[in-house]
């Protein structure tokens, strides 16, 4: 039986749960033969008495939670490509290697081992690789950010398999059951490694360095141009929302596609124990994790809300392209860094950006060379105190919280480089929010931009069996296709792409 609301005092032993969850089921500990916790979060609605609060099975009989079966297929006359190694292509690969397809991967990135030192080049010194950065690489963008697995999808069985798959390729076990379950980029590097070393020990192939260049659909099949020339009658679309060359690729031939509203906005930076009091209350218990939050204000030029909250993190540089300016946010997987940092984020679509396929995508383009050009090149951002964002004047950044974003900041006036609607919600927004957690926008908290990357400006039209609407050998999938928003989510929908040509076959 799952036994619910069970509350724990801060720092409660498995054991302890465990005896707890026995005696609210009324199972003797002696004919107890399952225990499996089902999920862990807090409960901090008493600011000062926060309590753990679990959900559990129990049962005396063995019982465990149902595993998704993968049909086994075997090797084709045509091998499944997979174009990208993120979320959805890793799990795609993964499933379609499982089922014996023997998989093609294209990436056009590089292997985590250099990827890493790449990134680093551009954090420390402004050196940008357009093919190996935060954006393109193995792992894809989820590499480089908090690794946050929470999402708000319904497919229970099959995010249960994504992280099983984690924890099997070596991230932590706590994953399975805590509420907002994250890895931490410096574990999940090593996990995606794993898991593409299972792929190829299964008979698939990862191939780096391999950018897709042109999609020809002819027939049955497509021809794919990367490093060498391929072709296959299945072919996964999983892109990743910043290949804006691979989305004129796709609209040049013909695939039928769309714009999709999005966000932008800049990075909120605070004191993570300014965090803590806020949602924890005054004299928290040290051993409770970095506070996290999601905040959401409504105002007459748009919702502002927070994304891809970051506890204990940092402020990253994740540009792609040559003279952009693009911001996320980092954390490692102890999360015990001194500031917290979260987008804050106003909605856009054609009102915004206009018509055109590729509008958005043009949109943000602007607003990332805007970005660099303001914070003088080598990739510094922009950056500005709460306070001065407000008053609309530069200031200084000598305050409270210093800048973790690298290679470095300049302090500058958002409000010349963001859109007036934009500057206009934010200003409207930050002490409303301040005035409902006290904390979340000091004076001298900092907002760092542009962040323009929260999702995907384009969809690739697809169908409800996940094919392309006008070529059904290929499968457009995950968050650059315009289908996901986040790890979990792409990895789920590369593994429903994956399971549709398994069972299709």
């Amino acid at each position: 039986m799952i036994v619910n609301d069970i509350f724990m005092p801060i720092g409660s032993t498995l054991e302890e749960v465990r005896a707890a969850a026995l005696k609210k089921a009324g199972i003797p500990e002696k004919k107890a033969k399952t225990f499996l916790v089902l999920k862990k979060s807090l409960d901090a609605r008493k600011k000062g008495h926060v309590k753990e609060v679990y959900s559990v099975l129990v049962s005396e009989r063995v019982e465990s939670l149902p595993s998704l079966s993968i049909k086994k297929v075997g090797e084709r006359a045509y091998r499944p490509i997979v174009v990208g190694f993120g979320p959805a292509g890793i799990f795609a690969a993964y499933v379609l290697a499982l089922a014996g397809m023997r998989p093609i991967v294209l990436e056009r990135g590089l292997p985590m081992e250099e990827r890493a030192p790449k990134v680093d080049a551009l954090w420390s010194n402004g050196a940008l690789d357009p093919n190996a950065n935060a954006e393109y690489g193995e792992g894809g963008a989820g590499a480089f950010s908090d690794g946050k697995l929470n999402s708000g999808i319904k497919e229970k069985e099959l995010s249960r398999f994504v992280l099983e798959s984690f924890v099997k390729f070596g991230a932590p076990e706590e994953i399975l059951y805590l509420n907002k379950p994250h890895i931490g980029t410096d574990r999940l590097r090593d996990t995606i490694r794993a898991m593409r070393e299972e792929i190829v020990r299964l008979g698939g192939e990862v191939r780096f360095r391999a950018k897709v260049t042109d999609l020809r659909p002819e027939g049955d099949t497509v021809a794919v141009s990367a490093d060498g020339e391929y072709r296959t009658d299945k072919l996964v679309l999983a892109i990743g929302h910043s290949a804006r060359d691979t989305y004129a690729t796709l609209l040049s031939r013909g695939f039928p596609m769309e714009s999709k509203p999005f966000a932008v906005g800049v990075r909120i930076e605070q004191l993570q124990k300014d965090i803590n009091t806020a949602m924890y209350g005054e004299g928290y218990d040290p051993r409770l994790p970095a506070a996290d939050y999601k905040v959401v204000e409504h105002t007459p030029l748009g919702g502002v809300y927070s994304f891809c909250m970051c506890p204990g993190g940092y402020v990253v540089c994740a540009s792609s392209e040559e003279g952009g300016v693009v911001t996320n946010g980092m954390s490692y997987h102890a999360r015990d860094g001194a500031n917290a940092n979260a987008a804050l984020l106003v909605g856009v679509d054609k009102s915004d950006f206009g018509d055109g396929v590729l509008a958005g995508a043009e949109y943000q383009r602007a607003l990332e060379r805007k970005a660099y050009l303001a914070a003088g090149g080598g990739y510094h951002a922009p950056c500005q105190r709460v306070a001065d964002f407000l008053k609309g004047q530069v200031g200084s950044l000598d305050g409270r919280v210093a800048p973790t974003y690298r290679p470095g900041v300049t302090a500058c006036d958002l409000g010349d480089v963001l859109p007036e609607r934009i500057t206009g919600a934010l200003r409207l927004a930050l002490p409303a929010l301040d005035r409902r957690a006290k904390g979340f926008a000091s004076p001298d908290d900092l907002l760092t931009g542009v962040e323009t990357r929260s999702s995907s400006p384009v969809r690739v039209l697809r169908g409800e069996d996940y094919k392309s609407v006008a070529y059904p050998q290929v499968y457009p999938c995950g968050e650059g296709c315009g289908y996901a928003g986040g790890i979990m989510s792409a990895a789920v929908d590369g593994i429903k792409v994956a399971l549709s040509i398994v069972e299709g076959v």
